[in-house]
């Protein structure tokens, strides 16, 4: 104990060391949940067993068991880089949209992802074909994700509305936009419990105020039985939108944003 008080008084800390500590946790943290409830969880379980194991080892100078962990060491990181690489490049994706390196992103990224949703939006509202596309913003939709059919695809125009074209087996349920691309498709929303909803309302619509109830997404919904677009966000509908103020509104809520103007906020529920 008078040792590690010896060296804690004897070595002062700068902000470097703190700004070190920090970088270190927050990437330990970020990484931690990132594997939870994934096969790489198993992974890091192995990988603190086999460390445990060279370390016992060498404590009871075990030398055939220390040589087999220390030659086999190189072949287990190959191995999971190819087992995990899928978890791996979610992991550098996810990292490259975290809002420090969004800040130093193109915002024409952004409006060009408006205009993707926009379009399609257009394009089902005027084949009458339903569709329900949530964008996550600060808060993350990784339970949703979860729920539903993993795409990490780019964001586009075409791949919006084959998904929900009825053939389609992915078109029941909501597809989920983080920033450029499509995390994941058919999937499962809470519905909302609030009474005083119009009974026009469907479960798309229900779908979509019930998860803005609960964080800061935007969901864009297109009718099935009127063709009209709606925008949800903070547990309030905006009804009967057309494409310019559609694009307008998720411009103010996605790109304006971002560039420090404003947020914004949900218009006033329409019930009519």
């Amino acid at each position: 104990m008078n040792d590690l008080f010896g060296f804690a008084t004897s070595a002062p800390v700068t902000w470097t060391d703190l700004l070190d500590i920090v970088i270190v946790s927050i990437a330990i943290y970020e990484s931690l949940k990132l594997i939870r409830g994934t096969r790489a969880v198993q992974m890091v379980i192995g990988s603190a067993l086999f460390v445990l194991l060279f370390y016992v080892s060498r404590w009871l100078q075990l030398e055939t068991v220390n040589w087999v962990v220390r030659n086999i060491v190189g072949y287990v990181v190959f191995a999971a880089i190819v087992l995990f690489q899928t978890d791996i490049r979610r992991t550098l994706s996810h990292f490259g949209r975290t809002p420090f390196v969004r800040y130093f992103t193109n915002p024409d990224d952004e409006d060009e992802s408006v205009d993707e949703i926009m379009d399609a939006a257009q394009w089902l509202a005027g084949h009458r074909t339903g569709a329900l596309i949530v964008i996550e913003r600060e808060i993350g939709l990784r339970n949703y994700i979860e729920s539903g059919i993993p795409l990490d695809a780019t964001l586009t125009y075409d791949l919006l509305v084959t998904v929900f074209q009825p053939s389609s087996p992915l078109h029941d349920g909501a597809v989920i936009v983080q920033g450029d691309r499509v995390a994941a498709a058919a999937c499962f929303l809470p519905l909302t419990v609030k009474p005083g909803f119009s009974r026009e309302l469907g479960t798309r619509h229900r779908a979509a105020i019930g998860l803005t109830e609960e964080n800061d997404a935007i969901a864009v919904v297109v009718s099935e039985e009127t063709g009209t677009i709606s925008i949800a966000m903070d547990g309030a509908l905006e009804r009967s939108l057309d494409a310019a103020q559609l694009r307008a509104r998720l411009r103010g809520l996605m790109v304006v944003r971002r560039q420090g103007v404003g947020r914004g906020r949900a218009a006033t529920a329409q019930q009519g």
